[in-house]
């Protein structure tokens, strides 16, 4: 879920962080998740964590930036769930929570607030898990929300399952590993030098939070391993220098409505831990500012919640360079059988085209939609100079050539 951002943060607004889902680059649709509703409360605390092994290593998908990891346990499954270190709860499908939770509900479970189909606002309903096993980790007794991950699902090309909130993993050692797409569990009192630089966890509430630099300032961030976002910034109190100003960018899709983005590049260092990141591409927000997958991907990330810290690691410490950000000007919401228009980059040669939010694609360069999937698609607006879609009205297709064009030199 998306949490509340905003700089500088109090305490009640950091025990409200909550972001999950992430955000499908190269012209997807941008999902941020929703907020959570004003009950400042601290994250669910977790059931019975044991392993079978000291060490369990989890293979996982590397989609739109995020970890996608892959478990099965009994008859059923396998089952897929996105990591994500920004979010205060876990949240299941359900499917799953049919499956595996207990009769009661959780005594004080959190209270989420999301946007329904039809506008209207709902509860998401609570539940505990009997169990949730990721390889030789199991864990017992685990609140959750229910809610379903059908565009995630959509997003990704992958059925996900479930989403992995933060406080599932307090009684671990959580490496995301995305240099080599997978990821790492060990007990919380595993010893041993993990390697990197270890920056202090900002928050005693167990959310992610840490100080990075941007330029000579200070900044509080979280990091955000649910977002497939680069640095998202409040410039509230900020004053961010740029080399290249913001824009209007893709569509980004929260639970509580969709909102246009604002991207560009800083003129400025961020540093994270002792890593410079040279003019960093950077995504507006007027909530709490974080670190998404984007720039998360660089690293070995290591989050030791008994120790209130977390580590940073890469082979080299030369300066990490952002390349430019292409784009094909539209934002999609996405079906099995079409692709559906959400937003058009204003300026664009799919403006001028034109292209209008609403439309159908129904394939591009000649294929069927249902053969691209994020990672196919994102390559293609890497390398591609234009792009064929085919629009349907009504029962007519029409194809468009589409200029690729850098969003963010």
């Amino acid at each position: 879920m998306t949490p509340e951002r905003r700089v500088p943060v109090d305490v009640s607004r950091r025990a409200r962080a909550a972001r999950h889902f992430l955000s499908a680059l190269a012209g997807l649709l941008f999902f941020a998740g929703c907020s959570m509703s004003p009950f400042h409360r601290e994250p669910p605390r977790p059931g019975r964590t044991t392993f079978g092994s000291p060490l369990v290593v989890l293979p996982a998908q590397l989609l739109g930036n995020t970890l996608i990891v892959e478990a099965k346990w009994d008859r059923s499954g396998p089952y897929h769930f996105l990591v994500d270190t920004g979010s205060s709860v876990t949240h299941v499908t359900p499917a799953f929570a049919k499956r595996y939770a207990k009769d009661a509900p959780p005594p004080n479970a959190p209270r989420v607030r999301v946007q329904s189909a039809d506008g209207a606002t709902t509860e998401l309903p609570a539940t505990t898990l009997r169990r949730l096993e990721l390889g030789d980790a199991h864990f017992d007794d685990v609140v959750a929300l229910i809610y379903d991950c059908a565009p995630l699902t959509a997003q990704l090309g992958v059925k996900i399952d479930g989403v992995l909130g933060f406080p599932l993993f307090r009684k671990t050692l959580l490496t995301l590993d995305y240099r080599r797409s997978r990821v790492l569990l060990q007990p919380a009192s595993a010893t041993g030098l993990v390697p990197g630089t270890a920056v202090p966890l900002d928050d005693t509430t167990k959310t992610p939070l840490i100080h990075v630099q941007l330029g000579d300032r200070t900044l509080l961030a979280l990091i955000d391993s649910g977002s497939g976002l680069p640095l998202s910034l409040n410039p509230v109190g900020v004053e961010p220098r740029y080399a290249v100003a913001p824009r209007a960018g893709a569509m980004v899709a929260t639970l509580a409505g969709d909102r246009p983005q604002q991207i560009g590049r800083l003129d400025e260092t961020l540093t994270v831990g002792d890593y410079a990141l040279t003019r960093p591409i950077v995504d507006l927000t007027d909530e709490l500012s974080s670190l998404g997958g984007e720039i998360l991907k660089n690293f070995t990330v290591t989050f030791d919640q008994e120790h209130d810290r977390v580590t940073f690691y890469r082979d080299s410490h030369d300066p990490i360079v952002s390349p430019p950000r292409r784009s094909a000007g539209l934002s999609f919401s996405k079906t099995p059988a079409y692709w559906r228009v959400a937003g058009v980059v204003p300026g664009s040669p799919a403006e001028a085209a034109p292209v209008r939010p609403g439309d159908l694609v129904t394939r591009i360069n000649g294929e069927p939609i249902a053969k691209w999937d994020l990672l196919r698609y994102e390559q293609l607006v890497a390398t591609a100079d234009e792009i064929a879609f085919t629009f349907l009205n009504g029962t007519t297709e029409t194809e468009k050539r589409l200029g690729v064009f850098e969003l963010v030199p």
